[in-house]
C-alpha cells in the first residue's frame, strides 16, 4: 500500500467516532468518579464525628481540588509525551485514597488523603478528555458528552455506594478500605484495553508556546471565567451540600445520599444530550437554556417538601449538569493544536474557582442556613447569562 493511501486511511480514521474506545475511557472515568463522589455524602458523618463547622467540611473539598492547579502543567506535558499509563493508574490511586477516609480520625490525615486523590483526579481530567476527544473525530461535542456520562454516572454511583454502606454499617466506617478493590480491577482492565492507544496524536508537533497559547485562548477566557463562577454556586450547592441540606431539613443520611444520586443520574442523560445537541444547535444555545432554567428549578425545589422534591431534582440534574461537555468542547476548539493544555487551563480554573465558592457556600450555610444559601446560589447563577454574549461566535 502506498504512503498516500496510508495517510488517507489514517485521516479517515481520525474523523470517525471510535465508539468502543470512547466508551472504555468513559467507563474508567465512571469508576474513578464513583470514588471521588464518596466525599459529599460522608461530610455529615465527618461533621458529627470530628465536630466540624460546615465551612471546615467545605474546606475538605478545597484540599481535594487544590492539585487541580497543576492541570495546565499536566496538560502542557501531555501535549508532548504520552501519559496514557499514568491515566490508566488513576482509578486505583483515587480508590485507595478515598476508601481510606473511613479509617482516619484526624482532620489533617483526611486532608492529605484528599490531596492524593485530587492529584490523581487532576491527571485523569487533564489528559483523558483530550484522548476521548481525539477518538471522537468530528463529533467532539458527542465525545465530550460520552466522557461526562462517565463522570455523572460515577457521581451517581458514589453516593449510592455510601448510602448502601450506611444502611448496613451506620456507625462504623472501618470496613471502607475494602472498597478500593474496584479501582484496582478497573486500572487492570484499562491497561489491557487502552495500552495501544496513543496518549497524544501520532506525529504531532510540540504545539504552541505557553504565551502564544494563552493569547489564542484570550477571547474565550473572560466570558468563561464569568460563566464558571456563576455555575459554581449552583454546582457547589447541589453536588457538595445537597446531603447536608437535606440532613438539616430532617432527612436520614441514606435518603440524603439517594437524593444526590437521583440528581447525578439525571446528569448522565443531561451530559449526553447537552454535548450532542451542542454539535447541532450551537454551544451558546445549550448554555443559555441551562443558566436560565436551573435557578428556576432550584426555587421550585425550595418551595416544595418531601417526595415532591425528587422529580424537581431529576429536572435540575438534566439542566444543571448538561453544560460541562459543551464548555469542554468550546475550550478544545479554541486551541486545537494544544488541546491538553487548553483543557488543563479550563479544568484548573474550574476546580480552583469552584473550591473558593464551596467554602463560601458553606460559610453562608453557617451564617444563615443551608436553605438561605441555596436561595442565594440560585440568584447568583442568573448573573452568568450576560457572559454568553461575550463568547466567541465561531461555531464547530
Amino acid at each position: 500500500m502506498s504512503t498516500d493511501a496510508m495517510v488517507k486511511i489514517q485521516a479517515a480514521e481520525s474523523e470517525k467516532f471510535q465508539t468502543d474506545r470512547v466508551i472504555t475511557i468513559s467507563a474508567g472515568h465512571a469508576v474513578h468518579d464513583t470514588y471521588s463522589a464518596f466525599l459529599p455524602p460522608l461530610l455529615p458523618a465527618f461533621i458529627e464525628s470530628l465536630s466540624l463547622t460546615k465551612a471546615e467540611a467545605g474546606l475538605l473539598t478545597v484540599f481535594n481540588q487544590a492539585p487541580s492547579l497543576l492541570q495546565p502543567l499536566i496538560g502542557h506535558l501531555a501535549d508532548r509525551v504520552s501519559l496514557r499509563y499514568v491515566v490508566i493508574l488513576t482509578p486505583a490511586v483515587t480508590a485507595t485514597a478515598m476508601s481510606l477516609l473511613g479509617v482516619t480520625q484526624r482532620y489533617a490525615v483526611l486532608a492529605l488523603l484528599l490531596m492524593l486523590s485530587g492529584l490523581s483526579s487532576a491527571v485523569l481530567h487533564a489528559v483523558a478528555p483530550v484522548i476521548a476527544g481525539r477518538l471522537s473525530g468530528k463529533s467532539l461535542g458527542r465525545g465530550m458528552g460520552f466522557w461526562m456520562v462517565g463522570g455523572e454516572l460515577g457521581r451517581t454511583l458514589g453516593p449510592l455506594a455510601i448510602a448502601a454502606y450506611f444502611r448496613f454499617w451506620p456507625d462504623d466506617l472501618s470496613y471502607m478500605p475494602w472498597l478500593m478493590l474496584g479501582g484496582w480491577l478497573t486500572s487492570l482492565l484499562l491497561f489491557f484495553r487502552l495500552r495501544d492507544v496513543e496518549g497524544r496524536p501520532p506525529n504531532a508537533g510540540s504545539g504552541l508556546p505557553w504565551r502564544q497559547a494563552l493569547r489564542a485562548m484570550g477571547p474565550l477566557l473572560v466570558p468563561l471565567v464569568g460563566i464558571v463562577i456563576a455555575r459554581a454556586f449552583m454546582s457547589s450547592a447541589l453536588t457538595t451540600y445537597l446531603p447536608t441540606f437535606l440532613a438539616e431539613e430532617g432527612a436520614e443520611l441514606w435518603l440524603a445520599g439517594i437524593a444526590l444520586s437521583v440528581l447525578e443520574a439525571a446528569g448522565v442523560v443531561g451530559a449526553l444530550l447537552g454535548g450532542s445537541l451542542s454539535d447541532r444547535l450551537g454551544r451558546r444555545m445549550i448554555l443559555f437554556v441551562s443558566l436560565l432554567l436551573t435557578p428556576i428549578l432550584m426555587l421550585l425545589f425550595l418551595a416544595v417538601d418531601g417526595w415532591l422534591r425528587f422529580p424537581i431534582l431529576l429536572a435540575m440534574g438534566l439542566t444543571a449538569l448538561s453544560v460541562t461537555p459543551v464548555i469542554m468542547a468550546l475550550v478544545q476548539e479554541s486551541l486545537p493544536d494544544n488541546r491538553a493544555l487548553a483543557n488543563g487551563i479550563y479544568m484548573a480554573l474550574s476546580f480552583v474557582l469552584r473550591s473558593g465558592v464551596v467554602v463560601l457556600v458553606g460559610a453562608m450555610g453557617d451564617l444563615w442556613s443551608m436553605r438561605q444559601a441555596f436561595l442565594a446560589c440560585a440568584l447568583v447563577t442568573l448573573l452568568g447569562l450576560p457572559f454568553l454574549l461575550l463568547l466567541p461566535k465561531r461555531q464547530p
